[in-house]
């Protein structure tokens, strides 16, 4: 079987364990958090980097930070995790969706700004499959009506705009090291803040609503609850497997790249007869190979798909059911103007497996039942 996705393992993860381990501090803030948040400030320019139990705590801390309260409104895509939108909900908010670019399946820039009411707090781009929104616009739009903007870049580690970082170009960003992300903790995010004055509140917010983080530096001499804060501080052992993997990030790029290259290269022979689509990559945008998709006719084709490739044991699978359509999106949202394309784009796209690990022998097996589906 051709599995969908496999964790990344590079090999070193269990004996950096081991040394958290022997260190007696496993709890988190250790060596290996520190490494980490270290890395990721170096490798995005980001002003601080902290990471965290999962990159929906991410965006629930980015909810605190920017206040976010009942009866304010939250622009996003509804072609994204629930986790984007339940981070606001639980403030009180109301999500306001708005249709996706179909070439991307980002949100629609220009879609943005008519959705904008006085209620309005925060815009919420989520860089699907690694590639980013069109940020420049979208950082135009929040600045005119003085709005945070809030990256969910789950997907978006190692991907840039113009040469930035993804999670460095709003206000705040959050990345994701979920099993099936390219690097991964298990359970685990990261939270990106741009500006400074945003990092001891967010430290605070981590550490249960306390300044334990300024005692463990010497700057308090007991720490206390000082404001309202949530356990979002992963385990150091988490912290160690990851660090395997940042030390191997190069590697883990180039081996997914090649896999990515490798599907497109075989594929785009359907593309040119217009049978199925590939992922288009806008200019000024370096993806991170965290995906690689096509879109089908429709949706009875793709479950024919799906059916013929498990056939020869290669697990494809669909991606999201968009969030104004369930029943949680209609009690807690609404979708602004027309769904042209965001329910029936999500229809045609199949994720094919993609991982660290999957050879060119295997992107090619993938590659050609899907041909012979098509010539049958």
């Amino acid at each position: 079987m051709i599995y969908f996705n496999i964790p990344p393992l590079v090999g070193e993860e269990l004996d950096h364990i081991k040394t958290a381990i022997a260190a007696h501090k496993i709890c988190g803030d250790g060596m290996f958090t520190k490494k980490c948040n270290a890395w990721i400030e170096e490798k995005t320019g980001t002003a601080r980097a902290l990471l965290t139990t999962s990159c929906t705590h991410a965006l629930e801390m980015t909810a605190i930070l920017c206040d976010i309260r009942p009866g304010d409104e939250v622009i996003m895509p509804s072609y994204t995790f629930v986790s984007t939108a339940d981070a606001f909900v639980g403030r009180g908010a109301t999500v306001v969706f708005v249709d996706v670019d179909p070439k991307t399946m980002n949100i629609n820039a220009d879609l943005i700004e008519d959705a904008i009411t006085d209620k309005t707090k925060a815009v919420v781009p989520v860089h699907y499959a690694g590639v980013s929104c069109d940020m420049k616009k979208i950082n135009a739009i929040a600045q005119k009506h003085n709005l945070y903007v809030i990256e969910d870049a789950a997907q978006g580690f190692g991907s840039t705009y113009h040469g930035k970082a993804l999670g460095t170009l709003g206000d705040l960003g959050c990345y994701s090291f979920h099993e099936t992300k390219n690097l991964s903790m298990g359970e685990g995010g990261a939270l990106l803040i741009k500006d400074p004055h945003f990092a001891e509140k967010a430290e605070i917010i981590r550490e249960k609503g306390t300044d334990r983080s300024k005692f463990f530096r010497g700057q308090v001499d007991k720490y206390t609850w000082v404001d309202y804060g949530s356990s979002y501080l992963p385990s150091e052992m988490n912290a160690a497997y990851l660090w395997a993997q940042l030390e191997k990030e190069r590697e883990i790029y180039n081996a997914r790249m090649r896999s990515w290259d490798a599907y497109y290269t075989a594929l785009k022979p359907l593309m040119d007869e217009g049978i199925i689509e590939l992922p288009f990559i806008p200019d000024g945008c370096v993806h991170n190979a965290h995906m690689f998709y096509i879109k089908v006719k429709d949706c009875a084709e793709r479950t024919d798909l799906i059916s013929y490739l498990k056939e020869h044991e290669i697990q494809a699978v669909f991606h999201y059911i968009p969030l104004h359509s369930a029943p949680a999106g209609i009690k807690f949202g609404r979708f602004h103007g027309q769904d042209v394309y965001t329910t029936r784009e999500s229809e045609r796209l199949l994720r094919l497996p993609l991982y660290y690990g999957l050879t060119v022998e295997e992107v090619a097996f993938i590659s050609d039942r899907i041909k012979e589906f098509y010539k049958k």
